[in-house]
């Protein structure tokens, strides 16, 4: 009988194999969709609670990822029943809370300083997976994070140290240092996941994170505000739950699973570079010599904690 362990196997879509197992493409897919994810829910915080931000999100996610799920659950559900101690955690902090701390951040702090917070993650990262496990961090990793990192100071301060000094930090930003914290965490503990299939793990944890979130989303429109059927709401959960939830988790999911989560958590280094890119294309911003510099260091950084090193 073949011995089980926990690593679980990742998703493999017919047609789309080498891409289910290349990091470098997966790495793009959550930078890409998580541009997005702080400047909608800066931009709804007049018309849209936080938590019912995130609880649609996560309710609408479910749904979606559903039938993709189902072929997969009568075998994986017991696994996972088996190990819940580790499901629940991993869904209450990285579903639940995350998400849910970041539009609460949203509401007291500008999507500049969401984004700013978000890139100390891989640090964050690496601490979680020594403290946790005693994994340490490679000098090329460490090479990697370090000059990504730099990269993204110079997108967030157009090549102004200055500017990083001048930075009105408010309360928002303890919510979203919180919320890095949690998703570090997160990211940490996917190894301990069970070995069941990419969308089963999705679907559940989605599902799971909808449900803490019911009590509080409830309570939120009952003492606060209901959540107003919009134009503008509609298309803020569409959004969050398709892009920046079901396409940007399994991709993150999976390449935790093929290059760990130290490597992994650089992918949050990618937000300015795509919200660069995205501002350009769509509302032709102009690019500057500082965005050279910053989109070229973070390359260099994600090319260094990815490449392989050389047979020995």
């Amino acid at each position: 009988m073949q011995r089980q362990t926990d690593r679980a196997p990742a998703p493999r879509p017919s047609g789309l194999s080498s891409l289910a197992g290349d990091a470098r493409f997966l790495m793009l897919l959550p930078g890409l969709f998580w541009a997005g994810n702080a400047i909608v829910a800066r931009s709804v915080t007049g018309e849209v609670p936080p938590i019912a931000l995130a609880f649609w999100r996560w309710t609408l996610a479910a749904i979606l990822i559903a039938p993709l799920a189902w072929p997969h659950l009568r075998r994986d559900v017991p696994r996972m029943i088996e190990r819940w101690p580790i499901m629940l955690l991993l869904t209450a902090i990285g579903i639940s809370i995350f998400n849910t701390f970041l539009y609460i951040a949203a509401h007291t702090t500008t999507a500049i300083n969401i984004v700013m917070l978000q890139t100390a993650m891989p640090i964050v990262v690496v601490l979680a997976t020594f403290l946790i496990f005693r994994e340490t961090v490679t000098g090329r990793q460490a090479a990697g994070i370090a000059a990504s990192f730099a990269g993204t100071l110079t997108l967030i301060s157009h090549g102004d140290p200055a500017v990083l000094l001048g930075l009105d930090f408010q309360r928002g930003d303890l919510w979203m240092l919180a919320a890095v914290v949690c998703y570090a965490a997160y990211t940490a503990l996917l190894r301990l996941r069970p070995a069941v299939h990419g969308f089963s793990f999705a679907f559940a944890t989605f599902v799971g994170g909808a449900v803490l979130l019911l009590p509080f989303y409830v309570g939120e429109s009952i003492l606060v505000a209901p959540m107003p059927v919009s134009a503008e709401s509609l298309a803020a959960v569409g959004y969050v739950a398709v892009f920046a939830s079901i396409l940007a988790y399994i991709a993150f999911n999976r390449t935790v699973e093929l290059v760990g989560a130290n490597t992994a958590g650089m992918t949050v280094h990618l937000i300015p570079v795509f919200g660069i890119a995205l501002a350009v294309l769509i509302l032709g911003e102009r690019l500057y010599a500082y965005h050279g510099v910053g989109i070229v260091l973070i390359a260099l950084g994600l090319w260094l904690a990815t490449r392989k090193p050389a047979p020995g």
